[in-house]
């Protein structure tokens, strides 16, 4: 950044190195639209009005946009590299993320954060990574590292590391945990905010919570409970993904009074998605359709994550911002025409431009160390009901029933006519042999499995089917991939998808990756699967911070106990 001579250029005294002529600007300060010329030099806004320039671009009075921010994403939950995400949310018109590579941690732990900023590095857009707080996200699992305060501390002083990480956590919070109360007093010393992760909590619990500094929330599911988080002074980011679908339940929240402190965030999104409905383009589209003003929406996609995380020079099209600039002719559907990232055009009508090369993956360490000698997936009868997982539709949350189970010769078994089918988390990192087994309802198989080394939070291999011979072929396969997903039926692979990186990614371009995705889900309906997209659904079933009912390698958890408990109950 050559700060004397973009101050010359703002003078005057020097060429600019291009005017936008004829703009409507979104001054996300004022809250207005103006008519403005946008002088550009050496990738950043140095002025308004005439300029004399190198290059003069007539906007057509379009509307120029600040690039937008997603306040909370994975990029893992893509299933493609950095670089591909990169190139599939760019010219959706994001130019600013905020990761939390929480998902490699839990799996390569240090190694997984310094890979996640390596290949930050070298993109052609801003990516920040905030710290992973919660690795392993609780004792009732195993991950593949283990990150105390000290591991975390020297990327406190990294420049891309704005935040602690969502603190899942929250009875470690509550009850004073002294591991956690560490890494929140690290973050506090280095002046970063740390972002929460607390679904349902209210009351006493909720200021319990608050007291310890946690600053957003991105896990709301209704608008009592978000009003309620605003109201103790919580930053809430409205999640839109593909696993957790909160938008429609928080538009009503969004009031001129407490806009500036919210945000948008996809947490995590598959390829289809990306691909079919965009990014923060995507939500911004539906909030404007449902009544959010425009300018407010568009507010809450740019100037507020970057005021909350304290992003330095973006956010804003204003001297001395980055140049980072969406140009759309209709603020009513607002579609990206053009992509500025730094002043230079990397996008235009929903395509990277051609000079803008990608990055290759770098390699990764292999991630896949499964004891098959004890993988076995019968479950001795020890009763005749049984905890049993019941989904939601378009939720990450479950529901605990409590059902009679079909059993023969002293085994409990899948029950596909009731669709009561098996569910089994096998771990991956330590070759322990470790595997929890119960039943789950609502996926809709009628025969064979799926299963996936994507597993929220610890990425141990999860499975459901409705035969243990399928289910078994179905967990080999994805080992012998180094990791992926796979829809298994009568012991033969219908559709697969491997995820070398970390188990967790491709190497391959994100629309192959979701033309693969495609495959696995119509394998997945063939088969009897009535959910849109069940490698989503499946991957959170086993993150035991998220109510009420899921399942890790170490077995059943009820999360509003925060404890293990038998699948059994007499």
């Amino acid at each position: 950044m050559d700060l004397p001579g973009l101050i010359s250029a703002a003078r005057g005294d020097r060429p600019v190195d291009r005017l936008f002529e004829n703009a409507r600007l979104i001054n996300v300060f004022s809250g207005a639209i103006e008519s403005r010329h946008i002088a550009l030099s050496g990738g950043y806004i140095v002025g308004f009005g005439p300029y004399e320039a190198k290059e003069r671009v007539d906007m057509g009075n379009r509307f120029v946009v600040p690039g937008f921010i997603d306040a909370h994403v994975h990029i893992e939950s893509s299933m493609t590299d950095v670089s591909e995400f990169v190139r599939a949310v760019l010219p959706c018109g994001t130019t600013s993320l905020v990761c939390d590579p929480h998902e490699i941690a839990n799996v390569l732990g240090v190694e997984g954060i310094e890979y996640m900023l390596g290949q930050g590095r070298r993109q052609p857009m801003n990516l920040f990574f905030a710290l992973p707080s919660c690795v392993p996200a609780t004792d009732m699992e195993t991950s593949g590292a283990r990150l105390d305060a000290e591991a975390l501390a020297p990327f406190f002083s990294e420049p891309r590391v704005p935040a602690l990480a969502e603190m899942m956590n929250f009875p470690g919070v509550i009850h004073c945990d002294p591991q956690v109360m560490e890494k929140i007093a690290l973050a506090g010393r280095a002046g970063k905010p740390v972002d929460g992760h607390a679904p349902g909590l209210s009351g006493k619990a909720l200021n319990a919570y608050l007291t310890a500094g946690i600053a957003s929330d991105h896990e709301c599911v209704s608008a009592q409970e978000a009003r309620e988080k605003l109201a103790a002074g919580m930053h809430i980011m409205i999640r839109e993904g593909t696993g957790a679908k909160n938008l429609d339940d928080l538009l009503p929240v969004v009031t001129p009074q407490n806009a500036h402190r919210l945000m948008w965030c996809t947490d995590d999104r598959h390829p289809q998605e990306i691909c079919h409905e965009g990014h923060i383009d995507g939500i911004l589209r539906r909030a404007i359709h449902a009544g959010v003003d425009p300018v407010t929406a568009i507010q809450m996609a740019t100037l507020n994550p970057a005021r909350y995380f304290r992003l330095p020079r973006i956010g804003a099209i204003a001297p001395g911002m980055r140049a980072d600039m969406v140009v759309a002719s209709d603020l009513t559907h607002l579609v990206p025409e053009q992509v500025y990232a730094g002043g230079v055009l990397v996008a235009e009508n929903g395509r990277m431009h051609p000079d803008i090369g990608a990055p290759a993956a770098d390699a990764c360490p292999s991630a896949m160390h499964v004891d098959f000698e004890h993988l076995d997936f019968r479950i001795p009868a020890s009763g005749r009901r049984a905890r049993v997982i019941e989904l939601v539709p378009d939720q990450i949350v479950t529901r605990q029933q409590i059902i009679d189970i079909k059993q023969a010769d002293g085994l409990a078994e899948a029950d596909p006519s009731n669709d009561i089918l098996k569910i089994a988390v096998v771990e991956r990192h330590q070759k322990t042999g470790n595997m929890g087994k119960s039943f789950v309802k609502g996926v809709g198989l009628q025969r064979g499995a799926l299963a996936s080394s994507v597993a929220h939070d610890s990425h141990n291999i999860v499975v459901v089917g409705t035969n243990d011979g399928d289910m078994q072929t179905a967990v080999k396969h994805v080992a012998a991939m180094e990791g992926g997903l796979c829809v298994v039926c009568d012991r033969l692979i219908k559709a697969d998808m491997a995820l070398p990186i970390a188990g967790l990614m491709s190497t391959e371009p994100l629309d192959t990756v979701r033309q693969k995705m495609d495959r696995l889900i119509d394998a997945a309906k063939a088969l009897g699967c009535r959910l849109p997209d069940p490698f989503m659904t499946l991957s959170f079933l086993a993150l035991p911070v998220i109510p009420e009912l899921k399942i890790t390698d170490r077995g059943l958890v009820d999360v509003n106990q925060f404890a293990h408990v038998s699948v059994f109950v007499d």
